[in-house]
């Protein structure tokens, strides 16, 4: 099993108090101009420096992690929104009235299931009407349109996603032109 970042960082800390000290044992044995109080002070104090530094990089790394570690499953939960979607979909325009209460229920099961994946920092990229944004955006076309401006986003064919800020999935859109 590989080691983890803290506990190669314990590892290095305890090789520097192993070098000041052998260090010391030598220093001991030829005169220096430093006091070896002092001298003791100044590695005390990189060494506090040092775990503060380490203790201050596994706190960001561990909330890196919190916010990040369910992307790859998000990806994943994010194609079967789209499937909620399309099934939606094709069934709406049905006229048959247990095909309605059927698309009804799924809308409620899909709206019930974004809410769970926005509480947990899922958001959707709004895109339809917007600038066209290469950040947020991937322009898979162009169409001419009457009266809209350039490089605004006239279809979208992919909804896009942003997991804490961070882009999960572009938006593949149309844009005018």
């Amino acid at each position: 099993m590989s080691e983890t970042s803290a506990e190669t960082e314990e590892k290095k800390a305890e090789e520097v108090a192993e070098e000041v000290e052998a260090e010391s044992s030598e220093e001991g044995s030829e005169k220096t101009d430093i006091p070896e109080s002092e001298d003791y002070k100044a590695k005390y104090y990189y060494l506090a420096a040092e775990m503060e530094n380490m203790r201050k990089r596994f706190d960001r790394e561990k909330e890196s992690l919190l916010k990040f570690g369910n992307e790859k499953i998000l990806n994943g939960l994010i194609e079967v929104i789209d499937n909620f979607d399309r099934t939606v979909d094709s069934l709406v325009s049905d006229e048959d009235e247990k095909i309605k209460n059927i698309v009804k229920g799924i809308e409620m099961v899909r709206t019930q299931f974004l809410e769970t994946l926005e509480n947990n920092g899922l958001k959707r990229i709004e895109a339809l009407g917007e600038q066209f944004d290469p950040n947020f955006h991937e322009a898979i076309s162009q169409q001419e349109v009457e009266g809209e401006e350039e490089d605004k986003i006239v279809q979208e064919f992919q909804k896009g996603y942003m997991l804490n800020g961070r882009l999960l999935r572009a938006s593949k859109v149309v844009i005018s032109k």
